[in-house]
């Protein structure tokens, strides 16, 4: 079977305008409309999937694709009751996961206004016997479409290539020795790649390529755009990505970075959550593979084999709705008063930070912030809490263990000297809280303290905000009128994605303990009408930059950007991870070689314009002096007296000029006078 993509290169290059009805009839494409089934490549005129008016109820749908899928499975008890909200096969039992950004996403959409299908991993592993049936309950309950990949795939895959060597990478750590991230490893790679295409097929099963829109999710999936483009050179495909993106001196050591890169432009739409990760790519492609962005009409575009990859900056946001549903829980305000209990009525003040146990966040760099803020302020002493939540790492590793001996060891240490009977100045939590708990601790806490060393966005400040907004029932507890100016506090470091649209916070360094010391006592110091200031400044932004303001952003904008896909002439060149699509103008006509031959006789005045290097020189040629073959081809061409021999000759040596400027040539002073003499009579 001819690939499409193949049958447009034999076009392109016999001069033959393509024939887009000649192979109408290839692999199905699932059936959308009961009774009918469409083809994949038909055209969008006689397909009945393009046709809008075909059918009242079809509504836009968008292809949410991502490393996990946002549901919980939990193998099922023999005593086991479903929910109202689950769902349930013979051996499990299926949930939303509440937390999951995917379907945030879908709640921040609306239901109404376009129908969400959820591609990706479910977090247990599924037995082969049962795969068949969970797949069909997820797709009919949940519409989500799960991929089953074997755990020693997926082990190398997630735990191997992503968190060994692209997360490192990506948080600018170099794998300078073994022990410092992972070294670059083929067979991973290998298992990256095969995962990525797994991801392809299962989209294949459910895509309607010529409407629907796909929106892949971070660094798991970053080939992921090549294998869908190359099935469908027209597929309207957005990616965001959710970690920083790093320098080009950083990523440049990647061994596989022209394949990554590349995969990515293979999108329509590159999302990054601040101007500096967006620099940065641009800055690689720039370097890496010669292309220059430029702006239009206010968005930053690049131009890749005709096509438009637009680059989207934009923070993803909270949602809304379910925190403060969260905040209004009975559970909520009974943890609050047990906190305010706890650390409040014993005239204590709290200082919190909610991490990640892994090597980036910084958690021991916060730690030594905090020894030094007691050792430089006695007062403090007795006075103030450190409460730090670390919840489970992602990954697994040496790292991971060490961060978590580091940690502990540290937290011992300033118990031990700081400490007094009924007072630890450092709390450790490092047991899962359940999130209306977490919630109880934003709360109460005076300041919010995220000094990680590299993050992608980090959403806690947000959250921390909207929880101390709070609403009427929590004033109770706390013992505020409702007429009350909520505060906060927050230090930030300024290497995590969220820092600079939070412009009230204290930015700090986290490698720097003193500065991040001096910014906790800044925090606890400052007036309470410059808190209050600063937290009405935050609380309009984060209410305003929701998450579902970010969805639609970001879906607006691919919109606008596959608007050309119909008015583009489009052929998929190249193999495996160097495909790319090639969109033309409709008016594109290959020149035939005839047709020159043809003009050249007719014609009685020509003028014939040749570059140097790489035209009448090979491009990496050390010797650069003219072949004898291309001092005769010059020969004939100016015996022609239908070549106006002293204009070529002129345009030629200006050619040559450039060379010789190049070359040094150009200050022996012989030469220069000759050279010069020689323009000057034949100009």
């Amino acid at each position: 079977m001819v690939s499409r993509s193949y049958s447009n290169l034999l076009e392109l290059a016999s001069g033959e305008s393509p024939s887009f009805g000649r192979m109408s009839r290839r692999i199905p494409r699932i059936m959308t409309v009961p009774g009918i089934i469409s083809d994949i490549d038909d055209d969008p005129s006689e397909s009945v999937c393009s046709d809008r008016s075909s059918s009242s109820v079809q509504k836009d749908r968008i292809i949410l694709v991502a490393n996990e899928l946002p549901i919980r499975a939990e193998r099922k008890s023999d005593n086991s009751n479903n929910g109202g909200s689950s769902s349930s096969s013979k051996g499990w039992i299926f949930s939303w996961d509440e937390n999951s950004l995917l379907l945030q996403m879908k709640d921040g959409l609306g239901d109404d206004d376009i129908e969400v299908i959820y591609v990706g991993c479910l977090k247990e592993e599924i037995h082969l016997n049962e795969q068949d049936e969970v797949s069909q309950i997820l797709l009919e309950t949940f519409k989500c479409v799960p991929t089953f990949l074997p755990p020693d795939l997926y082990s190398r895959y997630y735990h191997g290539f992503c968190k060994q060597q692209l997360w490192p990478l990506f948080h600018y750590m170099l794998p300078l020795s073994p022990d410092l991230g992972g070294r670059f490893n083929r067979s991973l790679w290998q298992a990256y790649v095969s995962v990525n295409k797994i991801f392809a097929d299962r989209i294949m099963e459910v895509i309607n390529p010529e409407d629907d829109f796909v929106w892949v999710h971070d660094y798991h999936l970053m080939v992921l755009p090549t294998f869908l483009r190359k099935r469908f050179n027209r597929v309207k495909l957005g990616f965001f990505l959710h970690s920083p993106f790093p320098s080009s001196e950083i990523y440049k050591t990647l061994p596989i970075r022209e394949e990554l890169l590349r995969a990515f432009l293979n999108s329509d739409l590159i999302g990054f959550h601040t101007f500096d990760y967006a620099r940065h790519f641009l800055s690689c492609c720039s370097r890496m593979l010669g292309l220059a962005y430029e702006s239009k009409r206010g968005y930053i575009c690049l131009e890749y084999y005709g096509r438009t990859v637009s680059i989207k900056i934009l923070p993803v946001g909270i949602h809304m709705g379910q925190l403060q549903s969260v905040l209004s829980l009975p559970e909520t305000e009974a943890k609050v008063a047990e906190l305010l209990k706890q650390y409040c009525d014993q005239g204590r003040t709290m200082l919190l930070g909610v991490d990640d146990m892994d090597i980036f966040k910084g958690i021991s760099l916060k730690l030594l912030a905090m020894e030094q803020l007691l050792l430089q302020h006695p007062e403090c002493q007795g006075k103030v809490v450190l409460v730090q939540i670390a919840n489970p790492a992602r990954g697994r590793g040496k790292d991971v263990k060490e961060v978590q001996e580091e940690t502990y060891s540290t937290v011992k240490r300033i118990n031990e000297t700081f400490g007094k009977p009924g007072y630890d100045p450092v709390v450790l939590i490092d047991e899962p809280l359940k999130f209306y708990e977490r919630i109880a601790y934003y709360v109460v806490a005076e300041c919010c303290l995220v000094t990680a060393v590299r993050d992608g966005m980090n959403l806690i400040p947000y959250e921390y905000i909207i929880s101390r907004q709070g609403n009427e029932r929590l004033d109770k507890v706390l013992g505020l009128e409702p007429s009350t100016p909520k505060k906060s506090m927050l230090v930030v470091s300024e290497f995590i994605g969220c820092s600079p649209s939070l412009s009230g916070a204290i930015r700090v360094n986290p490698w720097n303990i003193d500065a991040v010391a001096d910014a906790m006592d800044c925090a606890l110091a400052m007036a309470e009408a410059e808190k209050q200031l600063r937290h009405e400044k935050h609380y309009r932004y984060v209410c305003t930059h929701h998450v579902g303001y970010w969805a639609h952003s970001f879906l607006q904008d691919l919109e606008r950007t596959c608007r050309e896909h119909v008015r583009r002439r489009c052929w998929g060149i190249g193999f495996g991870l160097s495909f790319r699509v090639v969109a033309l103008d409709p008016n594109f006509r290959k020149l035939s070689m005839e047709h020159i031959v043809s003009a050249y006789k007719r014609t009685t005045t020509r003028a014939i314009l040749l570059d140097y290097d790489g035209t009448l020189m090979p491009q990496g040629s050390i010797d650069k002096s003219p072949s004898p073959k291309a001092i005769d081809i010059l020969n004939s061409l100016c015996r022609d007296k239908n070549n106006m021999l002293p204009k070529f000759l002129f345009i030629l040596l200006c050619f040559f000029f450039f060379f010789f400027v190049g070359s040094g040539l150009l200050q022996r002073k012989s030469f220069n006078h000759t050279f010069f003499r020689l323009l000057w009579l034949l100009s």
